[in-house]
């Protein structure tokens, strides 16, 4: 198996991932928001690259089966009924409900790998399930971290590098390319309290100042969840298992 990391998503043509086994991660906050609001029981996440499809899309679905969700620069967007919270995708909100959900890196990271083959959604809190569904796999893939405004991300890296580092817990030989081996090494070192390391962050720090607090402890709880989002036919589903 060969792993390659693609530490952002600029200057990525979209058809680059044609055929490809693609992970997508957001840790602050989309793939954390995506796999809880999934797990909760969201039917499915429209994922949309701009504000102005979230409400074009939204127009033309049922209301009270449809929820607007996103954000700008951390806030919840005018006339949205929620944010980019992962505490706020309730089951008692979501349960049963479409999604379409803009945020202002990770959706446009799975907009743009939509042509994949496989597309993967991964947070620390199913990396556990992701890392075990790549192994049976056993096919190349790569991680596309959805970073920060086009640049890179210390959280995505990081997960980048723990979720590569659980599959060779099992995989010895897996051809690493040489961001895929500096992901490794950056969970190797700053990766064991993900809690103090996501709060450290430059966006983490960002989330902070605008009183996410909590957002980022829900977000630093390893494999606490056991589910898989799948992109398909444009929206993103619980993978069956």
């Amino acid at each position: 198996m060969k792993v390659n990391v693609l530490l952002t998503p600029s200057n990525l043509d979209e058809l680059s991932f044609s055929g490809k086994t693609i992970v997508i991660i957001d840790v602050l906050r989309a793939t954390s928001t995506i796999v809880n609001a999934l797990n909760n029981g969201a039917k499915e996440i429209i994922p949309v690259a701009t504000v102005e499809f979230a409400v074009k899309v939204s127009g033309g679905m049922f209301g009270g089966l449809t929820l607007l969700g996103g954000e700008r620069n951390t806030k919840k967007i005018e006339g949205f009924a929620l944010g980019n919270s992962p505490l706020e995708y309730s089951a008692k909100l979501v349960k049963n409900k479409s999604i379409i959900l803009y945020t202002t890196n990770g959706t446009k990271a799975v907009v743009k790998a939509k042509f994949s083959k496989n597309l993967y959604i991964c947070s620390f809190l199913n990396l556990s399930a992701v890392a075990e569904h790549l192994n049976s796999l056993n096919m190349d893939f790569e991680i596309l971290c959805a970073g920060r405004n086009n640049s890179f991300a210390l959280e995505d890296t990081i997960c980048a590098g723990k979720l590569i580092s659980e599959i060779m817990k099992s995989k010895k030989d897996l051809e690493l390319s040489d961001t895929a081996i500096s992901s490794v090494a950056l969970n190797k070192a700053l990766g064991k309290n993900l809690a103090k390391m996501l709060a450290e962050s430059e966006h983490g720090k960002l989330l902070l100042e605008n009183g996410f607090e909590d957002d980022i402890k829900f977000c630093s709880k390893l494999n606490s969840i056991n589910a898989i989002p799948y992109f398909t036919g444009n929206v993103v589903k619980l993978l069956a298992r």
